[in-house]
């Protein structure tokens, strides 16, 4: 396969048009769609379903649209570590962050990239730790930030934090901001709002009952903490979430937080990829997350 003709088919599929894709990469339409069709001959199948109003991926077209996301952002890579061995921090650095992160540190963490590294662009996307790890796998990004990540040979890890966990309620009025602490038995006895297997949150928690012979009351399985605290604000479930997923969510007011007895902790890792290089502009992107978290509340 021609990458030029991986990189066209990336943007018709993309775009949902070979009139907006052609005039995007600026060449000319039957040029585009000739290139294309010689990928389907070549892979023996139709990647592009034409209709009247522009054109949609096949299921071949599909999975080969993930593989060629991956294998252009990888080529990018490689071209960036050369540039990288001149000693210039630059190129594209991709980061994906949990959404009760990126709330309050995309804002800092942006400012001082663009301060420290300007000769890079930068790349942020949010996604539960489960789907960043993933994401870091396959070469969508170059590092991420991801809670209680279980070790594994493709990945290296890096501490950065220790967070507690707070059972999170809608706050009454007249009620404190910081409630009583709560105990395992109790915080069973809960009807939850939480993610779903295999995300960290969920899976420290059904291990923390474990040990006490306890299962956890699922309400609802949400993958969104946004749509799990708007959730919570309306009335009758509760949420297992660090203070700093609260503190991201615009309204920390809505809510009462109750520490846990014992307490839980979820650890907060920075994980790059072992099969990939590290090159200046990660060493560096990664030494500004890493000063951004320490001088950050927990």
């Amino acid at each position: 396969m021609d990458l030029k003709q991986l990189e066209y088919f990336v943007h018709v599929a993309e775009m949902g048009s070979f009139t907006r894709a052609s005039a995007f990469l600026q060449i000319a339409q039957p040029a585009l769609s000739r290139q294309v069709r010689a990928l389907e001959v070549e892979l023996r199948q139709t990647l592009l379903q034409r209709n009247g109003r522009g054109v949609t991926p096949t299921e071949g077209g599909k999975r080969l649209l993930a593989h060629a996301r991956g294998i252009l952002q990888q080529v990018q890579r490689a071209r960036d570590d050369l540039e990288d061995q001149r000693g210039a921090a630059s190129g594209r650095l991709a980061i994906a962050l949990p959404p009760s992160v990126s709330r309050t540190l995309t804002g800092p963490l942006v400012q001082a990239f663009r301060a420290q590294l300007p000769h890079a662009s930068l790349s942020i996307v949010e996604g539960l730790s489960a789907y960043a790890l993933e994401w870091l796998v396959i070469g969508r990004v170059d590092a991420a930030l991801a809670y209680n990540v279980t070790p594994a040979p493709a990945i290296e890890l890096q501490p950065l934090r220790d967070e507690p966990l707070f059972l999170v309620s809608a706050r009454a009025p007249g009620e404190r901001r910081r409630g009583t602490a709560v105990a395992l038995a109790t915080l069973a006895e809960q009807s939850l709002v939480i993610p779903s297997r295999p995300h960290a949150m969920r899976m420290l928690l059904e291990a923390a009952l474990a040990t006490e012979g306890r299962r956890a009351r699922v309400a609802l399985e949400i993958d969104s903490v946004p749509a799990i605290l708007d959730l919570v604000q309306q009335g009758g479930a509760h949420a297992l979430l660090t203070e700093n997923a609260i503190r991201g969510s615009g309204q920390p007011e809505a809510f009462t937080l109750r520490p846990l007895k014992p307490p839980l902790v979820a650890t907060l890792w920075l994980a790059t990829s072992a099969q990939r290089p590290r090159g200046p502009l990660l060493e560096r992107g990664a030494a500004i997350v890493q000063e951004l978290l320490r001088s950050a509340p927990a």
